[in-house]
C-alpha cells in the first residue's frame, strides 16, 4: 500500500473510532514525534500520530493497524537513549504521553493504579501525602512516564537496594496486536496462576503488546538517609571500593560513582563545588531502614572500604538539604554532558554497561584504552552499587572521522562489557541502537525463544518493528 493510500485509509477509517482530536496527521508536527533522545536511529517515514487518551484509543488503533497490516511504534514520554520510540516507514505513532491519571491508590494493600503517561516524579508526589513511595528512581525520574520505565525495565539511583521496575509491578492490562485488551498479573502479594506473563511484558519495550494501565506495590515513604561522599585519585580505586562494600553484605540505598572527567563537566554547567582534581567521587547513602544505628555503621563500614583504597577524603553528613544537594549534583550528569557536547562539536553518546561489581576496575582501564586510541574524551557515571555504567563519548558530529571513531568507540565498549561478563544494557533499552548487540549477547536457544514469542504475539510483526527483534 502506497504511503498517500495508506493515510488516505487513516483519515477516513481510523480519525472516526477515535476521540476528538486524537488523530494528528500535520506533518511537522508529526515529525517531532518521531524520535527519542538517541544518536545513529532512523526515525522517517510517520504517517500519522495518535495522542491516545482512552484504552478504547489504543484498541481502535491496533485494530485498524492490524486489519491492514500497518507497523505500529508505541511512544511514552519519548526520553529515551536507545531509538526504541523511533518512527520506522509507513508506521503509525502512537503516543501515550497524554493517558496521565492516578487511577487508584489503595492505602491498606498499598499499591497504585495508573495510567502509562504519568511521569514518575508526578507519581512520587501523588503518593506522598498518604504515607507511601515508589522507589524505582532513574536519572530522567521528573521527564520519564511510568509506561516508558515499564517498557525498559528502568532502575535508577535507589534500585541498589530497592529494586527496578520489574520489582514493583503487580499487574499490566495490556492491549494486544490486534486489538485485543487483556489482564496480566494480579493485585494480590502473591499469586502463580499460569505462566508469568506480567514479567514477560516489562522490558519489552512495545514489542509485543500496548501497556494501558499499571499497578504498582508500594513501600511506605522511604527514611532519610545518611550520607557519606568519598573522593579518590584514581576512579579504579573507587571501583574496587565499591566491590568490596557490596561483597561485605552492606545494603545501602544508594551508591553513585562520578570519575573525574565527569566532575569537572558538572562544575562547568553550574558550579557546585565538586573537587575537580579528584579522579572520582562516590556517594553513598544509607537510610537503615529506618534505623539511624544502622544507617550510621552502614555509613561508617563505607569509610573503612574506601580508606583501604586510599581515598583522598570521606566526609559524612546527616543533614537532609546536604543529601538532597549531593543527589541533586549527580543528577546533573546528563544535562553537563549535553552542555558540554553543544561546545565540542555537538556529539554525545549515552551508554548503558551492567557488569558484575568485581569486574569494574578492569572495565575502566580497558575505558581509558579505548579513550586513548581513540583519542576522544570519555566520561563515566554509574550506579555502581549494581555494577550498571554509563560511559559517554564525545565527538564532533561534523566530522565523518570523529563520527567514525565515535562508532568504533561504542562497539568497543558492548564487546569489553560482553568480554567482562556483563550485559549490553543495564535500563536504558535495546531498541534501535544495540538490536545488532542482542544477538550476540542471547545464545541461541535464547533466540529461538524471543522468535517464538514474538511470533505468537505479533504474527505480522507490527509492533515497534525493526527494534529489538529485528535482528534476531
Amino acid at each position: 500500500m502506497s504511503p498517500e493510500k495508506a493515510l488516505g485509509r487513516v483519515r477516513d477509517e481510523l480519525a472516526p473510532a477515535l476521540g476528538e482530536g486524537v488523530l494528528v496527521t500535520d506533518p511537522d508536527v508529526v515529525g517531532a514525534h518521531s524520535r527519542d533522545q538517541a544518536l545513529w536511529c532512523p526515525d522517517d517515514g510517520a504517517l500519522a500520530l495518535v495522542r491516545a487518551r482512552t484504552v478504547e484509543d489504543v484498541q481502535a488503533t491496533m485494530r485498524f493497524a492490524s486489519r491492514h497490516g500497518l507497523p505500529v511504534v508505541p511512544q511514552g514520554a519519548r526520553t529515551g537513549l536507545s531509538g526504541g520510540a523511533n518512527a520506522v516507514p509507513g508506521c503509525l505513532l502512537l503516543s501515550l504521553e497524554r493517558m496521565t491519571r492516578v487511577l487508584d491508590i489503595d492505602v491498606d494493600e498499598r499499591t497504585v493504579t495508573v495510567e502509562p503517561g504519568i511521569i514518575n516524579q508526578d507519581l512520587k508526589d501523588a503518593l506522598a501525602p498518604h504515607g507511601l513511595s515508589y522507589p524505582p528512581d532513574p536519572g530522567s525520574v521528573a521527564i520519564s512516564s511510568i509506561g516508558g520505565n515499564v517498557a525498559t525495565n528502568a532502575g535508577g539511583l535507589c534500585c541498589v537496594k530497592y529494586g527496578v521496575t520489574r520489582d514493583y509491578v503487580r499487574r499490566l492490562r495490556v492491549v494486544l496486536a490486534d486489538g485485543t485488551l487483556t489482564t496480566v498479573g494480579t493485585t494480590t502479594t502473591k499469586g502463580v496462576a499460569g505462566l508469568d506473563l506480567r514479567g514477560l511484558f516489562v522490558g519489552s519495550e512495545g514489542t509485543l503488546g500496548i501497556v494501558v494501565e499499571v499497578t504498582l506495590r508500594l513501600v511506605p515513604t522511604l527514611p532519610e538517609p545518611l550520607t557519606a561522599v568519598a573522593t579518590f585519585a584514581d576512579v579504579r580505586d573507587a571501583a574496587a571500593a565499591v566491590a568490596d562494600l557490596m561483597s561485605s553484605g552492606a545494603q545501602p540505598s544508594l551508591v553513585e560513582s562520578m570519575d573525574g572527567t565527569t566532575l569537572r563537566m558538572i562544575n562547568a554547567y553550574r558550579d557546585v563545588g565538586l573537587d575537580e582534581d579528584a579522579g572520582a567521587m562516590l556517594l553513598v547513602q544509607s537510610d537503615g531502614s529506618g534505623d539511624p544505628a544502622t544507617a550510621r555503621a552502614e555509613v561508617e563500614a563505607f569509610s573503612g572500604f574506601a580508606a583501604a583504597h586510599d581515598a583522598i577524603d570521606v566526609v559524612f553528613s546527616e543533614d537532609p538539604a546536604d543529601s538532597a544537594a549531593l543527589v541533586a549534583a549527580r543528577r546533573l550528569a546528563q544535562t553537563a554532558y549535553e552542555h558540554h557536547a553543544q561546545s565540542h562539536g555537538g556529539g554525545q553518546l549515552l551508554d548503558d554497561v551492567c557488569l558484575p561489581r568485581h569486574r569494574l576496575p578492569e572495565f575502566y582501564d580497558r575505558l581509558d584504552e579505548i579513550g586513548a586510541e581513540t583519542g576522544l574524551t570519555l566520561a563515566v557515571v554509574a550506579h555502581a552499587g549494581d555494577g550498571n555504567t554509563h560511559p559517554s563519548i564525545f565527538f564532533d558530529a561534523a566530522d565523518p572521522e570523529d563520527v567514525a571513531r565515535a562508532e568504533d568507540a561504542f562497539d568497543r565498549i558492548m564487546e569489553v562489557g560482553l568480554e567482562l561478563g556483563g550485559t549490553i544494557t543495564g535500563e536504558h533499552g535495546v531498541g534501535h541502537l544495540k538490536r545488532a548487540w542482542l544477538a550476540r549477547e542471547l545464545d541461541d536457544g535464547n533466540r529461538g525463544i524471543h522468535r517464538a514469542v514474538k511470533a505468537a504475539l505479533d504474527p505480522q510483526g507490527i509492533l515497534n518493528p525493526g527494534k529489538m527483534h529485528a535482528a534476531l
